[in-house]
């Protein structure tokens, strides 16, 4: 068994359209460690968060993260997501209520 530390994905800008953001690779299992966004503007942004199984869509029945309000500045460490389990094929995937508003990144180890 091999365990690599990792960022799941860099820091992006979440996008106001549903996004895939990481995807497990096959034959391994990713735990997630760390989930973080910040809203760098000056105005209140939401940022949806779903942990969807291989084969499946993004939408109500995978949301870990209703639209959460990140105030003016905040960073939030989305404490919802931390530990969860992704099998292989599956993926995080968000959604923000505004473009270009919240930064993001995950990190975490991928087993295999």
């Amino acid at each position: 068994m091999t365990v690599t530390a990792k960022a799941l994905f860099e820091p992006l800008q979440a996008q106001n359209v549903e996004t895939t953001q990481y995807t497990t690779p096959g034959g391994t299992r990713t735990i997630i460690d760390k989930f973080t966004g910040t809203n760098t503007t000056g105005a209140a942004a939401t940022l949806t968060v779903r942990l969807v199984a291989s084969g499946g869509a993004a939408g109500v029945t995978n949301t870990v993260v209703s639209a959460k309000t990140l105030q003016p500045g905040e960073a939030y460490t989305f404490p919802e997501v931390v530990g969860h389990v992704l099998n292989p094929g599956d993926f995080i995937s968000t959604l923000a209520g505004t473009a270009a508003a919240l930064t993001i990144r995950s990190s975490g180890r991928e087993v295999s």
